[in-house]
């Protein structure tokens, strides 16, 4: 791929105010992957129109490799995008989002830009990439943010012996445990997904599912009391399924909100 090194840089950005990426490559492209089985064929047209040939998968990914873009859009707005900030025992609805916006206000901005139809087709395909990412990044336990701790980037972990971060564990390490392909892994999640599971989970409110990030993230935090607790077989053992099922959620999930968005 391309974009390997500027994907490493994008990695690296931990350090920075905001969260890292969420789930990584692996994850988004299982979220674009399962959703591109359920959209309907109408869907498919609109995104055709503007995307070409890229699919959800691909597209999934490219708001994080365009992190070491140098304009200014990437460099001091588009970061604020990635994440929400609720903190414990509130909702978002409860929250003033932050004047830079969030995930959620930049998913409304560019909803209004690919219904735009004086938006060109070049404005349209970054508002429809962010939309692709976004829906996969709220559905990150740690995207939604309690306020304290940088989304988990400051929480440092030991994972399977290595230093690291509770963020990192929950974008990527702990599910590309798996070693599976994007494709050989929203295969495997796609078929556990009953049509009571898609029916149920068939959802395009961001609230609802910022919501039930909040609620998971407060449960997947270390116990209190070690300066570097250590996470392996245990801790993948209690939440790898509560990851996954996210992921199948966000695959759900984007379908039904690119749905929404190009119903006319």
């Amino acid at each position: 791929m391309p974009y390997k090194t500027v994907l490493a840089a994008a990695a690296i950005a931990i350090c920075l105010p905001s969260p890292a990426a969420a789930w990584g490559q692996l994850g988004h492209r299982v979220i674009g992957e399962i959703a591109h089985e359920r959209i309907s064929g109408k869907t498919r047209a609109e995104l055709e129109l503007i995307l070409g040939e890229e699919d959800l998968a691909e597209a999934s990914t490219w708001s994080d490799e365009q992190r070491s873009n140098p304009a200014t859009f990437w460099q001091r707005e588009a970061g604020a995008y990635h994440y929400v900030t609720v903190p414990e025992g509130q909702t978002y609805a409860e929250v003033t989002p932050p004047e830079e916006g969030d995930a959620l206000t930049a998913l409304d901005r560019f909803a209004a830009t690919v219904r735009d139809p004086n938006a060109s087709r070049e404005d349209k395909a970054l508002a429809l990439k962010f939309i692709i990412h976004i829906v996969g990044d709220v559905h990150q336990p740690l995207h939604a943010g309690n306020g304290d701790d940088r989304g988990g980037n400051d929480v440092k972990v030991r994972w399977f012996g290595n230093v690291t971060n509770l963020h990192s564990v929950w974008d990527s390490q702990m599910i590309e445990g798996r070693n599976l392909s994007y494709t050989e892994y929203a295969t495997w999640l796609d078929r556990e997904i009953e049509p009571a599971d898609t029916i149920a989970w068939w959802e395009a409110n961001p609230q609802v599912w910022i919501g039930e990030s909040t609620q998971i993230r407060d449960t997947i935090y270390p116990a209190a009391g070690q300066e570097m607790p250590s996470l392996s077989y245990d801790y993948q053992f209690e939440h790898l399924a509560t990851a996954e099922m996210r992921m199948q959620q966000g695959g759900v999930r984007l379908a039904a909100y690119l749905d929404w968005l190009f119903r006319r």
